[in-house]
């Protein structure tokens, strides 16, 4: 058994260091010159060199933690590591002073920059609500909650920006609870005064968190409803027969998961894919409730999705929001390697996506290539359109690898700049050195500035060399170093085949697998990343 486990223990190790390798060179090659380079020898024998190393490293680690855990031990003779949390009782007295607190951080940030961070086609949604005129390009929920708030609003009062920041108020107070209950749920696990305000810090004012929580766009609710259903499920594989006779438990995650795909909907394949999981994992409780709370939301969303779409009568089929990747190989190929293209096979890539835009390709933003995808000629001729990516993928697959990674490395590279709009000219502004963050106000909306200060930081960090002058500091703002703990925490646990400590999580890893296959790598897609990340250190332990 011994024998199996330290095994286990290394396979998992040798797993991390590989792909923190990979990761490593392959993300620098593609910042670099934007594409990979295989025949780069030293290139490759770092990357040797840093799978073994990280391999080993992890490895020590994992027998070190062990001992801490296990024996009392301090982790290599300096950390003492305490996971046997003792249950608290948490009640609402808590709760609220957690949501106060959290509201009272996110307001100076509000007030600074009011009516709030109005971005990321706020416009194109408020204009839909307002002409009648829908298309499935946006989530309907999304666009009739934004749009109705606003439009209300600015019937009664003739103001957009009180629409606007009335509309943000009430996300941000939404938003808040789910922190407040995330961190409220520690309590009750055991984290002690010092984390408590640690997280509510977190949460209230970390500046990437605050960005979404003060934002227009869809992926703050999607992103916390994501979290409060990763905490549920948490609560769930700790204490399943008490979550099952907990009816207000139940009800909550049925809702939160019946409306977090109704924001995006990558949201409801991620969930989808974790429901037979979930069952597998649950096998013995399928006579219980349990079923029916795990198969429910999925019931739910696709009535509200069609009550919707028979109700508003949106137009467009968007088929390039799922041919993302495929539309920028072929756009790839077109670009750099025209010449060696059959002319009968550029006609059948010209007749789907213009050569005009074509023309347009830029490795790491497919918008501009796929924006007038022809729709219609998809729908009655799918075979000509992927017999001729297949072809292509025959002659040219290590273009068509970078073409993809390109859209999706900044995700596991933890140095990468997050440029992707980089030249692009916005309302208020054009994107130079980096596109963290959208940070403006859109039309009707009108930005004033209340706090200079605070102003000042947000700009910096949203659309400033931050990346370029504080590198280090700049990793707890990348996703690459977030992934990279997530690997680290996960590849433990399955060496342990504590299967429990991962469920929870198994909805954001499937939401994160479908960001990889997007249209390119922004924070607003990950955000999820860091909400979820406090969950992973009330989880593990001895066990």
């Amino acid at each position: 058994m011994t024998d199996k486990k330290e095994l286990s223990a290394w396979i998992f190790s040798g797993i991390f260091g590989f792909l923190t390798g990979v990761f490593l060179v392959f993300g620098y090659q593609l910042e670099k010159l934007d594409h990979i380079d295989l025949s780069d020898r030293n290139a490759m024998l770092i990357m040797l060199m840093i799978m073994v190393v990280v391999t080993f490293d992890t490895r020590h680690v994992f027998r070190g933690y062990d001992l801490a855990v296990n024996e009392g031990k301090k982790l290599f003779g300096l950390v003492h590591i305490d996971n046997k949390l003792v249950e608290k009782e948490a009640g609402r007295r808590d709760y609220l002073i957690n949501y106060l607190v959290m509201n009272i951080l996110c307001l100076p940030v509000l007030i600074s920059e009011f009516p709030g961070f109005f971005v990321y086609d706020a416009r194109e949604e408020l204009d839909e609500v307002l002409t009648r005129t829908f298309t499935t390009h946006h989530p309907l929920f999304h666009v009739l909650l934004l749009g109705t708030v606003i439009a209300l609003i600015h019937k009664l009062t003739g103001s957009w920006n009180l629409g606007i920041v009335t509309y943000l108020i009430l996300q941000m107070l939404v938003i808040n609870g789910i922190f407040a209950y995330a961190v409220t749920y520690m309590q009750r696990r055991g984290i002690g005064r010092k984390q408590r305000i640690l997280w509510v810090i977190f949460y209230g004012a970390f500046p990437t968190i605050v960005m979404y929580t003060l934002c227009s766009c869809k992926d703050g609710l999607f992103s916390a409803l994501l979290l409060l259903i990763t905490v549920l499920l948490t609560e769930l594989c700790r204490d399943t027969e008490g979550f099952l006779k907990d009816r207000g438990k139940t009800a909550l995650f049925v809702i939160a998961s019946a409306l977090m795909p109704l924001f995006r909907h990558n949201g409801f394949y991620a969930y989808l894919v974790f429901v037979p999981f979930a069952l597998v994992h649950f096998r013995k409780k399928l006579k219980s409730i349990l079923p029916a709370m795990l198969i429910l939301p999925v019931v739910l969303y696709l009535v509200i999705s069609n009550l919707l779409t028979l109700a508003l009568k949106p137009s467009g089929t968007h088929h390039q929001e799922m041919l993302t990747v495929p539309i920028m190989q072929l756009a790839r190929v077109y670009s750099y390697e025209g010449d060696t293209i059959d002319p009968s096979d550029n006609e059948i890539i010209e007749s789907y996506i213009p050569k005009e835009d074509l023309m347009k390709y830029t490795p790491r933003l497919s918008d501009l290539v796929k924006v007038n995808f022809n729709n219609a000629l998809y729908e009655q001729n799918k075979k000509d359109f992927f017999g001729v990516w297949y072809r292509l993928f025959l002659q040219h697959p290590l273009s068509y690898l970078n073409a993809w990674l390109l859209t999706s490395y900044g995700y596991c590279y933890p140095p990468a700049a997050f440029n992707t709009y980089k030249g692009n000219t916005v309302y208020t502004f054009t994107y130079e050195d980096s596109s963290y963050f959208g940070y403006e106000t859109e039309p009707p909306g009108e930005r004033t500035v209340l706090i200079p200060p605070i102003d000042t930081l947000y700009r910096y960090l949203s659309l400033g060399p931050f990346y370029k002058d504080a590198p280090v500091l700049y990793l707890l703002f990348a996703p690459g170093l977030l992934v990279l703990i997530y690997m680290f925490v996960f590849a433990y646990r399955l060496s342990k085949k504590r299967i429990h400590q991962i469920l929870p999580f198994l909805p954001m890893i499937l939401t994160f697998s479908t960001v990889l296959l997007g249209p390119t790598y922004l924070i607003r897609y990950v955000l999820y990343l860091w909400l979820c990340l406090p969950l992973i250190f009330i989880t593990g332990g001895k066990e």
